[in-house]
């Protein structure tokens, strides 16, 4: 329904219930299987919460409450139309998506991250994107190897 046509507490009201539409990234949407049922379980919950807050009675607190789960929910819907699943890596011999690598920095940290595609990716929890640039370094290479990244070097210590 048009705004034209509903009583507004204000222009501010209307606007605050328009939310632009998350942006979408021009790399192509690989993800894993966790990352698949991540961006259901996702969808999933803006869905819930758009009908949740549904039976909120002011129209314009209503709306307030349903535009951050309908954006949400726009974003996973086209997520998971353009999810690409890779099955997990078939071999431990170099860096691919889905893999686990264990590199050492110049500066003596040894840090393990899994690269996982860009919805998956939380850094804090051991995962990067496969489009990030440290993963994008290590792609293709194999234990022993040695890459620069920036002034630093990393040395590839494991593949699982």
């Amino acid at each position: 329904m048009s705004v034209a046509f509903t009583k507004e507490e204000s222009s501010e009201t209307a606007s605050e219930t328009l939310l632009p539409d998350r942006p979408v990234s021009p790399h192509p949407n690989l993800v894993t299987e966790a990352g698949l049922k991540a961006l259901e379980l996702q969808l999933r919950q803006a869905r819930e919460a758009y009908e949740t807050a549904g039976a909120i009675e002011d129209v314009n607190e209503r709306r307030r409450q349903q535009a951050g789960p309908l954006r949400d929910a726009r974003y996973f819907a086209a997520r998971l139309h353009t999810a690409q699943l890779v099955a997990g890596p078939t071999s431990s011999d170099i860096v691919s998506f889905g893999a686990t690598v264990t590199f050492s920095r110049d500066d003596g940290r040894i840090q393990t991250y899994r690269i996982v595609g860009e919805d998956e990716a939380d850094p804090k929890a051991g995962s990067i994107s496969f489009v990030s640039p440290v993963a994008r370094l290590l792609m293709g290479k194999a234990v022993g190897d040695v890459v620069s990244a920036g002034e630093q070097e990393l040395k590839i210590l494991a593949i699982s």
